[in-house]
């Protein structure tokens, strides 16, 4: 499992993420406080607080392409 911590700051930030991770066919998780939501779901995601870093969690031995696509989202 890969995990790490992102920021979608706009609607479009949310647009442009949910239509990369739904590229990839393993299952991909936001954790937000109490609440777990699938990464590739655009109403969970304006469900979270997106005032705050959301941590990720994908479901998957090789990161690396995912990593190189929502790169501009990982808080560094």
């Amino acid at each position: 499992m890969y995990e790490t911590t992102i920021q979608l700051g706009a609607i479009n930030d949310v647009k442009d993420f949910v239509n990369t991770v739904i590229r990839f066919d393993y299952d991909i998780n936001l954790i937000s406080g109490r609440y777990t939501i699938d990464a590739k779901s655009i109403m969970g995601i304006f469900s979270l607080d997106l005032s705050k870093p959301i941590q990720l969690q994908a479901y998957t031995d090789d990161a690396d392409e995912l990593v190189q696509a929502i790169d501009k989202y990982i808080v560094h």
